[in-house]
């Protein structure tokens, strides 16, 4: 929603605590411009100043999700000792975008898990969460934002 959740403080714990141990930091536009001190990027450029910015302060590779942008495609952006890497996907247009964050997030921690390189797992998780999203409208659950339909893969339609 881009409403903020915690203090400065704790964003400061954040990004000296608990980032340097991670392998991955998956912020969105508004968390990496609040982590920055930056305003939201609004092009690729800002996007890779942010991005670059974060992984100096902690050392995780960061994946800067480009999904809360307003053109009609989601770019995310792979930042970490080997450079960058975009992912790009349509953008879909629905209301059930409830949950994507933490579903890309755990799509590519499962991915992490099975053995994939961090670029592999990025991108297999963005193919599969966009399908997730694309098939949501077949869910009727809720009320707002709906949830992405997570099994769009298992289902025969």
């Amino acid at each position: 929603s881009g409403d903020p959740l915690i203090d400065d403080a704790a964003v400061d714990s954040l990004m000296s605590e608990l980032f340097p141990l991670a392998t991955l930091v998956t912020p969105n536009m508004h968390e990496a411009a609040r982590l920055t001190g930056q305003e939201l990027a609004r092009d690729n450029s800002g996007m890779i100043r942010q991005a670059e910015q974060l992984h100096a302060a902690c050392g995780a590779a960061i994946l800067l999700k480009g999904g809360h942008g307003t053109t009609g495609v989601s770019d995310d952006l792979l930042f970490s000792d080997g450079g960058e890497q975009w992912f790009s996907a349509p953008r879909i247009d629905t209301p059930n975008t409830h949950g994507t964050g933490c579903s890309l997030s755990s799509a590519i921690a499962a991915n992490l898990a099975n053995g994939m390189p961090l670029a592999d797992a990025v991108s297999s998780a963005k193919r599969w969460l966009s399908g997730a999203i694309a098939a949501s409208g077949s869910l009727d659950v809720g009320k707002g934002h709906g949830p992405v339909h997570h099994f769009h893969n298992l289902l025969e339609e």
